[in-house]
């Protein structure tokens, strides 16, 4: 990913950028550029010898060729150009376009690592405009290069320039996001039964009124705000406006306080019924090796990337980086880890894996056809598919045997350089390497694939043993070599991922070893483990370099017979109160508040809320499931930059997120992220030159601007969106705790088969007429046999359905039935959850 690249840029302090024309009140220096007006020809500009420079009117002109892949490829430039370090500059041009194009402005070092001192990516029009913009100089230096990147196009076009000027004495130009009125809500909505609260910013200390007000501009509620002092994540003064009280349904809701008006949200049941399937939709499109349909995903459609279709070598013969291997892999699929073409192991083991407890929270939720990908209408839910696409390359990155640390996964695979913006993956060119295994990409693999195992079990036994196989050979390889770790260094062309700690990795693969085997060695490994007992509950979240709370979470909620294992599901409780907790303190309503905010902070917050989303399904207590549902509304809307970090979500959203190919800021024939895209959201290290340049001295969560440049603040992820899906999925559910009790006791089993009985107890007021008891099998176990129920199964899913004679159970009253079942070798654990007509049984 491009993130590793803040190390060659941190040395960067640069600030403001105009994208218009606009005054300076001290424009006095004396002017750098040689020949800005072309009166004199076109030296001392200098081109790549794709084109030619010629003077037309007064302006420099030069022919762009097509069937370029990288902006670099056609340049126009001037070099010596002197910087002194801590003076401004004012940089200004006119430009044309035929026909319209982005171009990419830049001064920079002239030599490798070519350090950008001001990075813009102007839209050019075929009349033409005029260009400012503004950058201190963080470094002396006698040879800067100031130079137009013009490659990348298909077509042809022609470029023209005029009046180029860079002058020192500017007055740094400070960036002002426009943040909208001050009351910030969840622009989607908010649940009837749920939290509603929004945040006012107001120099006001004192309790001000609010008015709720609908569509039709009437008053429906009103009340007095809750100051709350200044916010450190933000700086800023602010209120809270508590209105759950309102729960009437409706469309077009508006806040009113402090003479502001907030965006238009609803208040409705289904506001995340979409949310969860598009979440998940946007890993079809960021598939590789394969052909994206345009009629699955209009305006997406794009030919299959690094399928070894030229101008791709392809990732069907990757051979090692040098000094590596004597071998090749095809390690063709997966998906593009993010807004470039790398694919990774860690970061699609903890991607994978989040899409599969998704699933294995509630199966019944996630049906066959609902993403509408290629797979659909096997008989497999589409997440299932999804998922498996990302776990055979998984599967293809493991070392083959009669190698050297066969049976471990090399960590990545990705170009021998970076890319450039805009590149769509078919058209790029690059050699492709594997880069060397490393135990944590070896663990990933041992977890997901034993994860894999159990959950593809009730449908391809012969996947599911092929993953159950490949798990156990990253185990034993991980054992062998526990401390062969990620380069951080290697970071050319894709990000380093270097973890230097594994121990967590290792507890996570034995967590999943365990639940899908129930070895003794995978059980000792895990109670042996300081992660088992420890406070790994993190206020930043856990993250793919901090994985020890997944084997937690599993083992708290897949069935499995670990001794203590009450005590795992009270530490789970425990690591939701403290984020409750933070929550309950935060004026935005964070469940996540670190003095600064890191790399991805929204995935982060997610996955907060998903330690308190399994406390909710463990205890049934409210207070869990309101904090989720408060919890979302940041990423939503109710922020201090009063945006949805989600693309196509709410009236103003994230839609420019640093992507090669969803990359519209940049070619306008391409497209915005698919709706249902997270951007990482505010990151406090600005890494990249774009959020150097805007964001010097911000607060938090101001670290964040919505630019295709902007790599370190807005690039979209794999495993950003994974936790999107797992929440959202959990905030779509209806289910509601019900008045019911389930007993589940085997009463014989011999190989391969056993007896069950179901006791359902009605502990409620009323009377139960007419049941329907639904749960699912944690593994491969098939109903045969059913009395006293009309037994069905579906994959991993059974219903059990009254027989009319026994529809009726009277409060403190009990039905009973019973199964006859076959299972695989291994564990027959007894499931635990049981949704009585649709609500979840306590």
């Amino acid at each position: 990913m491009t993130r590793c690249r803040a190390a060659l840029l941190a040395l960067l302090t640069m600030v403001a950028l105009s994208p218009a024309a606009s005054a300076y009140a001290a424009d006095e220096g004396p002017e750098q550029i040689v020949n800005g007006t072309f009166d004199a020809g076109t030296a001392p500009w200098w081109s790549t010898g794709n084109t030619t420079l010629t003077v037309d009117a007064g302006r420099l002109c030069a022919d762009i060729p097509g069937g370029t892949a990288n902006p670099w490829d056609v340049i126009i430039g001037q070099d010596d150009i002197p910087l002194v370090e801590g003076e401004t500059y004012a940089y200004r041009f006119q430009a044309s376009a035929t026909p319209s194009k982005v171009g990419k402005a830049l001064i920079q070092l002239p030599v490798d690592p070519w350090t950008q001192y001001l990075s813009a990516s102007p839209e050019l029009s075929v009349s033409g405009n005029d260009y400012s913009y503004t950058f201190t100089a963080p470094v002396s230096l006698p040879n800067a290069q100031v130079v137009f990147q013009l490659g990348g196009s298909a077509e042809p076009w022609r470029f023209c320039m005029d009046d180029v000027s860079l002058k020192g004495g500017a007055e740094p130009e400070v960036y002002e996001p426009d943040t909208g009125p001050r009351v910030r809500v969840n622009m989607v909505g908010y649940l009837p039964s749920g939290p509603k609260k929004a945040t006012l910013v107001t120099t006001e200390t004192t309790a001000l009124d609010w008015e709720l007000k609908n569509a039709g501009k009437e008053t429906v509620a009103s009340g007095r705000t809750v100051p709350k002092g200044v916010d450190a994540s933000s700086g800023q003064n602010v209120h809270v406006i508590d209105f759950g009280t309102y729960a009437k349904p409706g469309e077009g809701y508006t806040l009113t306080a402090d003479g502001e008006t907030s965006r238009p949200f609803d208040i409705g049941a289904g506001i995340y019924d979409s949310l969860p399937t598009d979440a998940l939709k946007f890993y079809y499109t960021q598939r590789s090796g394969i052909e994206i349909l345009d009629s699955l995903r209009p305006g997406y459609g794009r030919p299959a990337g690094h399928a070894g279709v030229a101008p791709n070598q392809g990732d069907v013969e990757v051979p090692c980086q040098p000094g590596v291997c004597d071998y090749t892999l095809n390690v063709k699929g997966g998906w593009y880890d993010a807004g470039d073409h790398g694919k990774y192991v860690v970061n699609g083991g903890i991607s994978a894996y989040q899409l599969m407890a998704a699933f294995e929270r509630n199966r019944a939720a996630f049906a066959d056809g609902r993403l509408q990908i290629p797979e659909s209408g096997n008989g497999v839910p589409d997440v299932l598919d999804e998922a498996r696409w990302e776990q055979e390359f998984l599967l293809s990155m493991q070392v083959p045997d009669g190698k050297p640390y066969e049976g471990m996964a090399h960590h990545k695979i990705h170009d021998q350089n970076w890319t450039g913006l805009p590149l769509l993956p078919h058209l790029d060119p690059q050699k492709r390497e594997l880069h060397p295994p490393s135990t944590a990409a070896t663990l990933n693999l041992a977890a997901t694939a034993a994860q894999a195992a159990r959950l593809f079990a009730p449908y391809d036994a012969e996947f599911a043993a092929k993953n159950l196989k490949a798990a156990r050979k990253a185990w034993a390889a991980a054992k062998a070599n526990p401390a062969r770790y990620a380069d951080p260094n290697d970071g050319v062309g894709g990000g380093a991922y270097n973890d230097n700690n594994v121990t967590d990795e290792f507890y996570w693969a034995a967590a999943e070893l365990y639940i899908t085997t129930g070895e003794k060695e995978f059980k000792d490994f895990v109670l042996a483990s300081p992660h088992h007992t420890g406070d790994i509950w993190r206020e930043r979240g856990f993250d793919w370099g901090n994985v020890a709370q997944l084997g937690r979470l599993d083992l708290a909620t897949v069935p499995n017979a670990l001794p203590g294992r009450d005590k795992v599901r009270q530490s789970v409780v425990a690591g939701a109160d403290k984020y409750v907790a933070i929550q309950r303190e935060h004026p935005y309503g964070l469940p996540y508040n670190p003095a600064d905010f890191d790399w991805g902070s929204n995935n982060l917050v997610l996955n907060n809320l998903v330690v308190v989303a399994t406390a909710y399904d463990l205890t049934g207590q409210e207070k869990y499931r309101a904090a989720v549902r408060e919890g979302m509304d940041y990423i939503l809307g109710r922020n201090a930059l009063n945006i949805s970090y989600v693309t196509g979500y709410g009236e103003v959203s994230s839609h420019n997120q640093h992507s090669r190919w969803y990359a519209h800021q940049l070619d306008h024939s391409l497209p915005n992220p698919p709706r249902g895209s997270l951007a990482g959201g505010p990151n406090s290290s600005i890494q990249d030159p774009i959020a150097q340049r805007l964001l010097q001295g911000c607060k938090p969560q101001f670290c964040y601007v919505d630019d295709i440049e902007s790599w370190s603040t807005n690039e979209l992820t794999i495993n950003w969106n994974s936790p999107l899906a797992w929440v959202s999925a959990f905030l779509a559910d209806k289910s509601e705790p019900s008045s019911c009790r389930v007993r589940y006791s085997a009463h014989g089993s011999w190989p391969g088969g056993f007896t069950s009985q179901v006791v359902i107890e009605n502990t409620g007021k009323e009377t139960v007429d007419g049941w329907s008891l639904r749960w699912s099998f944690p593994g491969a176990q098939r109903i045969k046999q059913g009395w006293g129920a009309k037994v069905t199964q579906s994959g991993a899913v059974v219903t059990a359905k009254s027989l009319g004679w026994n529809d009726r159970i009277k409060p403190g009253r009990s039905v009973t039935f019973g199964f006859v079942g076959t299972h695989a070798s291994g564990p027959n654990p007894a499931p635990e959850v049981f949704h009585l007509n649709g609500d979840r049984c306590r």
